[in-house]
């Protein structure tokens, strides 16, 4: 589903509106990454930052978070969303549409937010996730129903079902977790 998300200020308004909390639970999702302090962190096409401060706290003044977009001017408004907000331990970069833009082994928990039904080739993906990730590390991705009043088009929608067969085609063990979200659901997968 190739979609663009320019001009930051403008999403702003619809990705970091207050109702959002309700129905997202950005604190439940959070606590179920099971972050620790030092660990790091990617927000993976995290957008205007939505989850950044959260995540910051989770992983402490010693830990990273990395926040990445494939649109310059998300990354543009994250750096400077973090500086606004006195997130020391985060930064925004720009990364391609079919890679995470991390090093090799260096995340501890990837958080993917509405973006799974984005990308074009999820096994190849999903490959890259798991190369990401360092051992023991775990993605976290969070999309919408089949049945969901909110997010893309029915047609561009995907059983959890799907995502799980296409993170284990990718070398992740994957299961659905157990959530409260009422419009979107939430699969973990773990590196070995």
């Amino acid at each position: 589903m190739p979609h663009r998300f320019e001009r930051a200020e403008d999403w702003a308004r619809l990705f970091d509106d207050p109702s959002r909390e309700a129905w997202q639970k950005p604190d439940e999702v959070v606590a179920l990454m099971n972050l620790s302090p030092g660990q790091t962190a990617v927000d993976l096409g995290a957008g205007t930052g939505y989850f950044l401060s959260r995540l910051s706290r989770a992983v402490g003044p010693r830990g990273a978070v990395i926040a990445t977009d494939i649109e310059p001017d998300m990354v543009r408004y994250m750096n400077e969303r973090a500086a606004r907000e006195g997130l020391a331990n985060v930064r925004a970069i720009a990364a391609p549409a079919d890679d995470v833009g991390v090093s090799a082994r260096s995340a501890d928990r990837i958080l993917i937010v509405d973006v799974w039904h984005h990308l074009a080739d999820r096994e190849r993906y999903a490959a890259r996730l798991t190369r990401a990730l360092k051992p023991g590390g775990a993605v976290i991705i969070v999309d919408f129903t089949l049945e969901s009043r909110r997010g893309p088009p029915a047609d561009h929608r995907l059983a959890p079902e799907r995502i799980i067969a296409e993170l284990r085609a990718g070398g992740l063990a994957a299961e659905l977790a157990s959530e409260s979200l009422p419009d979107q659901y939430i699969i973990i997968g773990r590196r070995p």
